[in-house]
């Protein structure tokens, strides 16, 4: 009887190559049109805000991707990430299941975000870019990019949502002592933000104005800054791919292969990087893994937005995709999971959702936090919030196993931990932290808030 709970790769085991779900998708990706002319995108609009390297990246239909050297040797100061059965939760939930986690808290900066961050500070730096700008939720971002940039010596403008610049003044100052400048968001540095501060001098922020000012800064820097972006975009995912390489050959030294693969959802990135590659054993080798995404309540735009053009920005700076979205002047409550807070999802996942070749559920914030709690006291290992959406819904699916009988095999990314996330923690265990439940709208009532586009370009 296997009595394993680490499952470990070697510096060798790092994957070589980047994988493109969009080569095997029969959800192809939709046109991305100027937020302006509202004309297909050329490279020469995108090249103002990212170098050639990643454009080619967003628009390649290439299986495999070569991932350069220089970011492999930076990869290995924490890949491969360790493949973890947690076995004692499994004990404590009374169930037959198996429950596995693919832990990207072991990172420098402390999540999964750093997978990207260095990848694009690297095609920055080769492309001679001199210094980047930024948005950043839960500091999650914002961490690795500055570390990045700091590795491939590069100066770096944060925009961090508001709420969370209050809620975690500790993630701003692992910024920093990276060598970034942080703003709290919005800002008086950009037109957009002034304006929002005239209307609203306490406005919390979001994602969505965190990416107008970080877009603005850069569109208007004569081309000696560039933007990076942390979820959504499809060369974003690409990078985070080499999550669900090493779980595929983790699984294997486990002897077991998942039932259901499961991940939170702000704008798609962890839980593409680890369910994608298994996304394509289920398109090309007829595997039959059920891909479950997990959103908060307070912001759901998979499981109650509507599928349509808009813009990825809050402004209406950024291009224009077809994605789920509430409407990209949703402003989402303060919740804890900061880097949850977005109007919309990847262009790419909600292709692959609306397709229903993967799942979506939405969970309250409450709830969230008990199975944060469960699983650090039994697991040992402080969950970000953002993560803790998965766990809940790894226990739901354990508990229903034990009703079943099933021995189900569960796999969820871990994808950071909680350690700047205190305050969150303390308005749980004080019995303070409120649910939020997003007020509900038609979709009709969605689409008035949304850029008019004409039929032929909606269909």
């Amino acid at each position: 009887m296997d009595t394993q709970t680490k499952y470990l790769l070697g510096e060798n085991d790092i994957p070589r190559f980047w994988y493109n779900i969009n080569a095997d998708s029969p959800a192809k990706p939709s046109p991305v049109f100027n937020p302006i002319t509202r004309e297909p995108i050329t490279p020469d609009f995108l090249s103002v805000l990212f170098p050639m390297g990643l454009i080619e990246q967003e628009i390649s239909t290439e299986r495999y991707i070569e991932i350069p050297e220089e970011v492999r040797e930076i990869y290995k100061l924490w890949r491969p990430t360790p493949l973890i059965r947690a076995r004692r939760l499994e004990k404590a939930l009374g169930t037959p299941a198996h429950i596995y986690f693919k832990y990207e808290g072991v990172s420098p900066s402390g999540s999964h975000k750093s997978n990207s961050a260095v990848a694009q500070a690297f095609y920055n730096k080769i492309a001679g870019t001199k210094a980047m700008t930024t948005e950043t939720g839960a500091g999650q971002w914002g961490s690795a990019l500055a570390m990045a940039c700091q590795f491939f010596n590069m100066d770096l403008e944060v925009y961090m949502v508001r709420v969370s610049y209050d809620q975690k003044p500790y993630r701003r100052i692992i910024m920093e002592t990276y060598g970034a400048q942080v703003f709290a968001s919005p800002t008086d540095r950009t037109d957009y933000g002034r304006k929002l501060l005239a209307e609203n001098p306490n406005n919390a922020g979001s994602l969505g104005i965190a990416i107008s000012e970080a877009v603005e800064v850069a569109a208007k820097s004569n081309g000696t800054k560039k933007y990076g972006l942390g979820s959504v975009l499809h060369h974003v995912l690409i990078h985070q791919s080499v999550i669900g390489e090493e779980a595929l050959k983790q699984m294997d030294m486990a002897d077991e292969y998942p039932d259901v693969v499961i991940g939170c959802v702000g704008g798609g990135t962890n839980f593409s990087g680890l369910a994608f590659p298994f996304l394509r054993e289920n398109l090309v080798h007829g595997r039959h893994t059920r891909l479950l995404a997990v959103e908060p309540d307070a912001a759901p735009s998979l499981t109650q937005g509507v599928y349509a053009y808009d813009y990825g920005d809050t402004a209406g700076t950024a291009p224009i995709v077809k994605m789920y979205t509430l409407g990209h002047d949703f402003i989402p409550p303060s919740i804890h999971a900061g880097g949850l807070r977005y109007h919309g999802m990847s262009p790419t996942l909600s292709a692959l959702y609306d397709a229903k070749l993967v799942d979506a559920i939405a969970v309250p914030q409450t709830r969230v936090f008990e199975a944060a709690v469960l699983f650090a006291r039994n697991e040992g290992i402080l969950p970000a919030p953002e993560s803790s959406h998965a766990i809940l819904a790894a226990i739901d699916e354990a508990l229903e196993a034990k009703k079943t009988g099933e021995k189900k095999v569960i796999l969820f990314n871990l994808s950071g931990h909680g350690h700047f996330d205190l305050t969150a923690y303390e308005k749980y265990l004080s019995g303070t932290l409120e649910d939020f439940k997003y007020d509900a709208q038609t979709e009709a009532g969605i689409k008035l808030h949304l850029p008019q586009m004409t039929e032929s370009i909606d269909a």
